[in-house]
């Protein structure tokens, strides 16, 4: 691709972005045989400017300075560094822990989510669809550049999740009708878990009483339930701090 094909990001794209230098930088690092390029503002901080041409070098990425470009693609204005990537496609390891979430609809929380969960050392995260566009910038810059360190592999149903995965592991779906307490029982030693989770409105269905073992987060009854990026960080150290 060249520079004059970057525009606002459209879903149908095979390619995405990164906005503003911490999650480009992560990009180069962790996943530079996607970049496509890297762009830069004038405003862009000199040193900033100078770390990026480094990287650039060592990735064998080009760099291009360029305004117009910039402005064209960004969603905020205080965005001066922009990183383009194709989208690739990625295939969850057997045997490790896993952090399912079914059906998430906020950019924002799915990357704070993936952030959380590389910051406890899950790397393998199962999204069903419908959902957001794991792709989408909002994910990218939400996560803090985090995405690049996960595989990220989405499934149209559960079923097909749970039919590739579910059945060598331990299952968690976490739901206010979860029967039991969070912290009240034991995760077996040397056994993989999957943490399920529903999404921003809903949950999950009842349906899912029947999977594994259901946990509920105690809280105080004075709200009706935990945000989901919340919910979801409280669950992961649970289960990392006891494995």
């Amino acid at each position: 691709m060249t520079v004059d094909d970057i525009k606002k990001y459209r879903k149908r794209d095979n390619y995405s972005y990164s906005f503003g230098s911490f999650p480009t930088f992560e990009l180069l690092r962790t996943r530079p045989e996607t970049v496509e390029m890297i762009l830069a503002h004038s405003d862009a901080k000199e040193e900033i400017l100078d770390k990026l041409n480094r990287e650039c070098d060592r990735a064998g990425v080009k760099m291009v300075c360029s305004d117009r470009h910039i402005e064209r693609a960004r969603d905020k204005e205080n965005c001066f560094v922009l990183g383009v990537f194709r989208k690739y496609h990625c295939v969850l390891k057997h045997g490790v822990n896993h952090v399912v979430l079914v059906n998430p609809g906020d950019p924002g929380n799915l990357g704070t989510i993936i952030r959380t969960c590389v910051g406890f050392g899950i790397t393998n995260l199962a999204v069903i669809e419908p959902a957001v566009d794991i792709f989408h910038p909002k994910v990218v810059r939400a996560s803090m550049g985090a995405i690049f360190q996960t595989e990220l592999e989405c499934f149209p149903c559960f079923e097909q999740y749970y039919r590739k995965y579910g059945e060598e592991r331990e299952n968690y779906p976490f739901m206010l009708k979860g029967i039991y307490p969070l912290g009240s029982f034991s995760h077996p030693k040397g056994r993989a878990f999957s943490l399920i989770f529903g999404n921003e409105a809903k949950g999950l269905d009842d349906g899912y009483l029947n999977l594994g073992k259901s946990v509920v987060i105690p809280h105080a009854h004075t709200i009706d339930s935990l945000n989901l990026s919340l919910a979801t960080g409280i669950g992961i150290y649970e289960f990392c701090k006891c494995s």
